[in-house]
């Protein structure tokens, strides 16, 4: 099968638009039409629809996903001289957030078949001595996986710490069955454009079952009103709009579909792999994956991504370089323990094509592209 000009991405927000696009262009306009783009109707109705999905009686919309774990992060009260346990195999943005609360991040190592946080090594950094107050433990469930909540939860409640679930990849993924930002006190959710349920620019929730977290979510979201023009307590400005929300209303309606399709999409990738060296995603019958990204692990990975690169398929490394080795973080943000599966695993991961509009034949092709470079350099 011989490739034409067409490129493969990696992913592809604008197919997502094209696949309902009747139903995302009337909610544009009734928003449009109503003349109301703040905090109105949509955002309201947004809210109680993500709510009633996760399973949970509270959702904040916010600005971003950012602005949703710092958001998070203060209502659990957390804040200077505070420790926060989590992972440097992440988006910077889950270390910014807790930096700008003013605590400091303590990192934990990974599980090198899930990438998401190692509780053993939650255990071990727990029990050593640290400058600061152990407040609250950030796990990241990524790349649409959960991390082992129920050993998460069990060794938070033991050390008394808040845990807030980073759901930034995780939109309808399960464990036990059991949502994914369900398990913790409070639950951060971004809706960028690619994410599986993603918005046509930023956007954020804070969803928690806890009433007294919510209303602090709430004050903290708008300058401390209770009241217009009244602040009760300090606060900023992240909201969620409602164009925004008028389009993840109509793509919350299609999610679990879409999810499914990425798992089936998924299952291709994997059947065909199989029996070869590639690392591939694990995953276990308690768990139901959502496939936010198909990563795959060889230590071959810069020359197969520049093979699949000149043959019209774009890939991506998330992430390439882990948080605490990074410029703006390297010597400045203590390494307590080992992170050595966090480093091997930057060197050797690759997120292949994956979203809910490509075809099982560009799967297909992407798949067989990927063995062909190996039996080509004979590997």
């Amino acid at each position: 099968m011989k490739r034409s000009n067409t490129i493969i991405p990696q992913s592809n927000p604008k197919a997502g638009y094209l696949a309902h696009r009747a139903e995302i262009d009337r909610a544009i306009k009734r928003v449009m039409e109503c003349g109301w783009y703040i905090l109105g109707r949509e955002v309201e109705a947004f809210e109680k629809e993500f709510a009633a999905y996760l399973g949970v009686h509270h959702a904040i919309g916010v600005g971003n996903g950012t602005d949703a774990l710092e958001l998070a992060l203060r209502a659990c009260g957390v804040g200077s001289g505070d420790l926060v346990f989590t992972v440097s195999h992440t988006a910077v943005a889950t270390i910014a957030a807790i930096e700008l609360v003013g605590a400091t991040p303590v990192f934990v190592d990974i599980d090198p078949k899930t990438y998401t946080m190692d509780p053993n090594s939650l255990a071990a950094a727990l029990v050593r001595p640290l400058k600061g107050s152990p407040k609250a433990v950030i796990p990241v469930h990524l790349y649409g996986q959960s991390a082992d909540m129920p050993v998460i939860l069990k060794l938070a409640h033991r050390y008394g710490l808040k845990v807030i679930e980073d759901c930034a990849q995780s939109h309808g993924a399960m464990l036990n069955g059991r949502m994914t930002g369900t398990w913790g006190d409070i639950a951060a959710f971004s809706f960028y454009p690619t994410k599986n349920l993603g918005a046509f620019g930023d956007g954020g929730m804070v969803a928690t079952k806890d009433t007294s977290l919510a209303e602090r979510v709430r004050l903290l979201q708008q300058y401390g009103w209770r009241k217009r023009y009244i602040s009760d307590i300090p606060g900023g400005n992240s909201r969620l709009d409602e164009l925004q929300s008028a389009i993840l209303r109509v793509k919350l309606k299609y999610l679990n579909k879409e999810n499914k399709r990425r798992n089936k999409l998924a299952a291709i990738y994997t059947d065909t792999f199989s029996g070869h060296s590639l690392v591939l995603p694990a995953s276990t019958a308690r768990e139901e994956h959502v496939f936010h990204q198909y990563v795959i692990g060889t230590a071959y990975r810069d020359g197969l991504k520049d093979y699949l690169k000149q043959n019209g398929i774009n890939t991506l490394i998330h992430y390439p370089v882990p948080v605490h080795l990074q410029p703006a973080y390297k010597g400045r943000i203590k390494v307590v323990s080992s992170l050595i599966y966090t480093e091997n695993a930057a060197k050797r991961i690759l997120s292949l094509p994956i979203y809910p509009e490509l075809s099982e034949k560009e799967v297909r092709f992407v798949a067989m592209k990927v063995l062909e470079w190996f039996v080509l350099k004979k590997l």
